[in-house]
């Protein structure tokens, strides 16, 4: 038995990339200091100029020691086909296809998902690592479902935004390609509560989505944990519709919001210098509906940045919020670089974002951001 569970452990170790000394690293991880009172010969502006200098070199210097070595297994050991139709698949539902797979999985594994709609709550377990979902493309393709914050679970009680994603991922190496992802949930009235209604939630470090569709309203895409890349994607909402703590590069995706009145569409939650995550936008587009702020400080030290990105005329010219925490202006980090449209202009933004230079924008706008060299590699 006590050989059983060494096993495990180290199956579980080189699953995850964990590495021998990585809780003596993370000690050795000295960020800049933030200061909280002004100092006596400065003022507000020099402050902020001086921690957002002292905080780019730091993070250019990075090498995102937080997470361990990432090594993508890209081959595909075996395929498994989902259709609606038993005569054409090998399973009608895609959580029949994971759960046929071995309680911990160290292989690649396509699942090929046939066209139709797929009215399913989808869990992938965390030890099920290298799952590919491909469906027949966006438009054909769709897995959908409509649970709330407020949904009634099986305790009696209501289940939270973390578990109303319609499609839910919990371990590493996970690739989705040409699917839609939607929580059917309409878009919330102003102010309603327990209306918070995940599409999809991604978990677990090294994730990447290409050519897929999010759909949703309120909380549309729970980026979590880990490191994520969203290529060619469409991410649809109203209110915080991409949110969460993942270190992420979203790199040629439509985002639109559907708001009613006004919305927000980062809610990034980064809370200490100790968390090297953050989002970060490259030739994307933004448009839709509304009055959209381009993010709200969840995070007391929130980060995102927009790049190359053509913002419509919905953007507020305030462009970000502090979550009603007027600290938070002193620990975020917003930043925009030779974005255009209507929306993209600098003039109206708050005094605690920045329009980043040359060398400012430089980690932010590769495949570097997320230490993509390591593990993106099936493009």
């Amino acid at each position: 038995m006590e050989n059983l569970m060494r096993i495990l452990i180290l199956i579980l170790l080189l699953c995850f990339g964990l590495e021998q000394g990585q809780a003596k690293s993370l000690r050795k991880l000295q960020p800049p200091k933030i200061l909280i009172n002004f100092p006596e010969n400065g003022t507000k502006n020099q402050l902020i100029e001086d921690q957002f200098m002292m905080w780019v070199e730091w993070v250019g210097s990075l090498k995102h020691s937080l997470f361990g070595a990432a090594i993508n297994k890209i081959f595909p050991s075996f395929y498994l086909t989902v259709d609606k139709n038993p005569a054409k698949g090998d399973f009608t539902t895609i959580q029949s296809a994971i759960d046929s797979l071995p309680f911990i999985n160290l292989v690649r594994v396509v699942i090929k998902v046939n066209p139709g709609t797929y009215t399913e709550k989808v869990i992938i377990p965390a030890m099920k690592a290298f799952i590919t979902i491909e469906g027949a493309g966006a438009d054909r393709t769709e897995v959908q479902w409509g649970d709330t914050a407020q949904t009634v679970g099986p305790t009696g009680q209501p289940i939270g935004t973390f578990n109303s994603a319609t499609f839910a991922v919990n371990s590493p190496y996970f690739i989705a390609k040409n699917i839609t992802f939607k929580n059917t949930t309409p878009v919330p009235k102003p102010g309603a509560s327990g209306k918070q209604a995940v599409a999809f939630r991604i978990s677990a470090d090294t994730a990447a989505f290409l050519g897929c569709k999010f759909l949703g309203a309120q909380d549309t895409l729970y980026d979590h944990v880990g490191r994520h890349y969203y290529k060619d994607c469409y991410i649809e909402g109203s209110v915080d519709f991409i949110f969460g703590n993942g270190l992420s590069l979203y790199e040629g995706c439509h985002v639109h919001a559907i708001a009613n009145n006004y919305g927000a569409l980062t809610a990034q939650n980064r809370m200490s210098l100790l968390e090297d995550t953050g989002f970060s936008f490259v030739n994307c587009k933004v448009t839709g509906s509304g009055a959209l702020y381009l993010g709200r400080a969840w995070g007391a030290f929130s980060r995102v940045v927009f790049a190359y990105t053509y913002m419509d005329n919905i953007i507020i010219p305030r462009g970000w919020y502090n979550w009603g925490d007027p600290n938070r202006e002193m620990t975020v980090f917003y930043g925009q670089y030779k974005c255009a449209g209507p929306g993209a202009s600098f003039a109206g933004r708050v005094s605690w974002s920045r329009e980043l230079t040359d060398e400012e924008a430089k980690p932010f706008i590769s495949l570097s951001f997320i230490d993509g060299s390591e593990w993106i590699k099936f493009l």
